[in-house]
């Protein structure tokens, strides 16, 4: 017995032979840019690149320097009354926060996340070129719930940790292959068969990011 696959990849092997096609395999060329010097992109057109691609999801966006990070977190949650937090994030970037700050854990049952009104994580890493930022589920970044079922995610994204293309994105997360990885493109949409697009549907309807310059 053999596999449907194995049996189709046969009869094509069969019938390219009885055309005499003289067909062979190809090598896969591999000669993509694999970082942003590769690309001839600087570290201030990178950051660029990235902050037009999350505008053009409909991300919100800033670029501030580590100094002004706890004063900026304040401002972007503003008026948020319950806040939750990945546990990794320091307490003092949260000292401009008005609303009442909870610290996720496994405990807090997804009907309760779904109380907050906004979220605050940190990233892993971030592909400028697609405008992807992916959360590996460390402390961090938190648990996968915590940025899936609140209507609102604020999240920061170090500039050291951003990249150029998904070749360097994938290197660096290949330290630890085994982690729950979550990529997000802008504010969670869809189109139904009209092409109408609803936000919200699969995640938060509002991403908020925050780029922190941490050199």
């Amino acid at each position: 017995m053999t596999s449907a696959k194995a049996d189709i990849l046969a009869r094509i092997r069969q019938a390219n032979s009885q055309a005499n096609l003289g067909f062979q395999a190809q090598p896969i060329p591999r000669d993509y840019h694999r970082s942003a010097a590769d690309a001839g992109v600087d570290e201030a057109t990178l950051v660029d690149l990235l902050v037009d691609r999350l505008i053009d999801y409909r991300a919100e966006v800033q670029v501030v320097s580590a100094a002004d990070l706890p004063h900026t977190i304040g401002q972007v949650l503003g008026s948020a009354r319950r806040v939750g937090v990945a546990p990794g994030i320091s307490q003092d970037l949260l000292v401009d926060v008005q609303g009442d700050v909870q610290p996720d854990s496994i405990e807090v049952p997804p009907t309760e996340l779904n109380e907050l009104d906004a979220v605050l994580t940190s990233s892993a890493v971030t592909c400028a070129l697609t405008g992807t930022i992916v959360l590996d589920g460390s402390d961090v970044c938190g648990r996968r719930a915590l940025t899936l079922v609140p209507d609102r995610h604020v999240c920061l994204v170090p500039r050291s940790t951003i990249v150029y293309g998904i070749p360097e994105t994938m290197t660096r997360l290949a330290k630890d292959p085994c982690v729950p990885m979550t990529m997000i493109s802008g504010p969670s949409a869809t189109s139904d068969i009209e092409l109408e697009r609803v936000e919200g549907v699969h995640g938060p309807r509002t991403l908020q990011v925050i780029i922190v310059d941490d050199a």
